[in-house]
């Protein structure tokens, strides 16, 4: 259904402008067909669902019928109004007049009233708009570059098509007033020429004067080509503005994220240099940005506020698969336990050299790596180190006391974070977890305390 919309939007107003004999059995097949199948359309439409105001499919035939009444039956019915078969009555009763001249003129005006009563078929763009919106929803709802694609396609089609009607528009009005001499198609000696050349004349007309390049091979000088002329540069300034407007709007569209990004980075280097910061603290920063946000920027808060809680929690666990999958305290643990812990992490990102945690301060946070290598430091120590599946930082939580040893980073760390007030929440409702995570700390401290040159920290 599809191609034989674009097919009639084309093929029609290039046939009723360029070829005469509109009698062809190819032509009268064409329309005859494109006839049936819009009007059999037309009926199916009363019994297709709809989607309703809140998203759902309406499938109460009274209530589809009052809604396409309504709204799109009128240009539908227009559109579909079978202009082959009323031609063809008419044509059978103008052979049983009498006189050959009345009959001869009257042909002649028939035909020049199909011509014109034709066009109503080009009313059939709004049902090819709302095929191709449906498509532009689908593509849009799994794949956002073939949407993207599928709407520029649309947009230079969209472009196109109004080229091809203007310069069959341009051609067919000389037509109906039978080429005056100050017309173009008479200037231009395309009277007699054949339909190629006639076509290729008006498409460069009407191109020229849509574009605002030029009046073709001659400007405009009967009051018809005059107002085609001044019609033209109109329809084709609107579309040249809208279609700056739709690309422009398509292109932001295309990664708004990474535009956000490179607005919220103009911001940071303006800020750098306002402050007149070292080169090699811009260096660490810029790096710092590319590693935390790798290019796209998105307000995380403001998407999960708005998602239920189950949304919340699966899009969690998929992000976080990686971090459970490495980590064995969370190989046996009850999956909600998992669950729950994870909607609470924070992600954060630290640089080579970066102190995580200092020794001496007070315990506000638990980590775990996803990805990376850090060193813990005892006081007085071995040095210990974690890579991908570990944690630390967990002892002060559980203690409330201040940090035993320094954690650094070894390479770039992606880490996420666990505040002692979450890490409190959880373990009240899982108690066995605490009970779990107290014997790993009295066992790491045990460990500590076992080497020879530890010394416990002072007292504060």
């Amino acid at each position: 259904m599809l191609l034989l919309m674009m097919s009639n939007l084309v093929m029609l107003p290039w046939g009723i402008t360029f070829f005469e004999d509109q009698n062809t059995t190819p032509w009268i097949t064409f329309n005859v067909i494109s006839d049936t199948l819009f009007l059999m359309d037309l009926i199916f439409n009363f019994r297709t669902g709809i989607l309703g105001e809140d998203s759902h499919v309406i499938l109460d035939p009274k209530e589809i019928r009052s809604q396409y009444l309504r709204t799109w039956f009128v240009v539908d019915f227009v559109s579909s109004i079978p202009v082959d078969y009323i031609f063809r009555i008419i044509d059978l009763e103008s052979r049983h007049e009498t006189s050959d001249v009345y009959r001869t003129a009257r042909a002649f005006r028939i035909v020049r009233f199909t011509k014109i009563l034709s066009l109503l078929r080009l009313l059939r763009l709004s049902r090819l708009i709302r095929y191709i919106h449906q498509w532009e929803e689908i593509f849009h709802m799994t794949y956002d570059l073939a949407s993207a694609v599928v709407r520029i396609v649309n947009l230079i089609g969209m472009m196109l098509l109004l080229c091809h009607w203007d310069g069959c528009l341009t051609f067919m009005v000389p037509m109906l007033q039978d080429f005056p001499a100050d017309c173009w198609v008479s200037k231009n000696n395309m009277v007699n020429a054949t339909w190629h050349l006639q076509y290729s004349y008006a498409l460069f007309m009407a191109m020229s004067h849509m574009l605002c390049i030029g009046y073709g091979a001659h400007p405009p000088e009967g009051m018809t080509d005059v107002w085609l002329t001044m019609i033209s540069m109109v329809v084709g300034a609107t579309c040249y503005a809208m279609f700056l407007g739709h690309a422009t709007n398509l292109v932001q569209s295309l990664d708004a994220s990474h535009r956000q990004y490179q607005e919220k980075y103009k911001q940071v280097e303006q800020y750098m240099s306002f402050h007149k910061l070292p080169a090699d603290v811009r260096q660490r920063i810029h790096e710092y940005y590319e590693q935390r946000f790798q290019g796209k920027m998105f307000d995380e808060d403001s998407i999960f506020g708005e998602l239920s809680d189950p949304l919340k929690e699966e899009i969690v666990s998929y992000n976080c698969r990686g971090l459970v999958a490495n980590m064995p305290l969370f190989a046996n643990t009850d999956p909600h336990f998992v669950t729950v812990i994870l909607t609470k992490l924070r992600f954060e990102v630290f640089q080579p050299g970066d102190l995580i945690i200092r020794e001496g301060t007070l315990g506000r946070k638990m980590y775990f790596i996803q990805h990376g290598a850090v060193t813990v430091i005892p006081r007085g120590s071995k040095e210990i180190k974690l890579s991908d599946g570990a944690y630390f930082g967990e002892i002060c939580l559980l203690t409330q006391g201040r940090r035993t040893a320094s954690v650094s980073a070894d390479t770039y760390c992606r880490l996420y974070s666990l505040s002692v007030d979450s890490f409190n929440e959880v373990l009240e409702e899982y108690p066995l977890m605490r009970r779990a995570f107290e014997s790993v700390a009295v066992d790491r401290l045990g460990r500590v305390a076992r080497r020879p040159s530890y010394q416990p920290p002072p007292a504060e």
